[in-house]
Formats: C-alpha cells, structure tokens, sequence
C-alpha cells in the first residue's frame, strides 16, 4: 500500500501511507470510543448503584473518560492537519505539473 497513489471519485489522488495514516488513526479512534462505551456503562452502573465506594470510584472514571475523551480530540486535529497538508502537496504538484487546482472556497 505504501507508496500507491489511490484515486479518489473526485478525481483527486492520495498517497497509500496518506491511507495507512488515515486507517491507523482510525483504529486508534475506535479502540479509544469502545474503551469510553465500557467506562460509561460502570460509571452508570456505579451510580445507580448507590454505595458510597462505587459513587467515589467514578470520580476516577470520569477522569479516564475525559483523558480519553481529549485523546480522541487529539487524533482527529492531527488528522485534519494531515488532510489539509496533504491537500496543500496535491495542489502544490498539481500546479507544478501542469494539473488543475480546484479553488476552496473561502
């Protein structure tokens, strides 16, 4: 995959580690979300739960579900910044092969 250029329905192309990148990012994001569904479900069985011990135990748990919560943040604003330079390097080398530059709007 690596070093193949896949071509999108738009006509545009993206470098095969560009997709790597974006897969393991992914996989990243989905194993973080799953780890979050699991940490819900005890802070919310903890809580209807009632005892004392278990309502104490959730102050960590939703201190884990933020961080988590951050992390996820984290890997979709590094995505965006890859999309963006990504795009930013097709654009660039399709001007200076003579390709067309599709305008962004503002």
């Amino acid at each position: 995959m690596e070093g193949d250029t896949f071509r999108l329905g738009n006509g545009g192309q993206v470098d095969g580690k560009v997709v790597q990148t974006f897969q393991k990012s992914f996989v990243q994001v989905q194993n973080i979300l799953d780890q979050n569904r699991l940490l819900i479900n005890e802070i919310n069985q903890n809580h209807e739960s009632r005892i004392p011990d278990n309502l104490g135990r959730n102050v960590g748990l939703i201190r884990e579900l933020n961080n988590n919560i951050r992390r996820v943040v984290d890997h979709y604003a590094d995505l965006s910044s890859s999309v963006s330079k990504s795009s930013d390097i097709a654009s660039s080398e399709g001007d200076s092969n003579g390709g067309h530059k599709r305008n962004r709007p503002a």
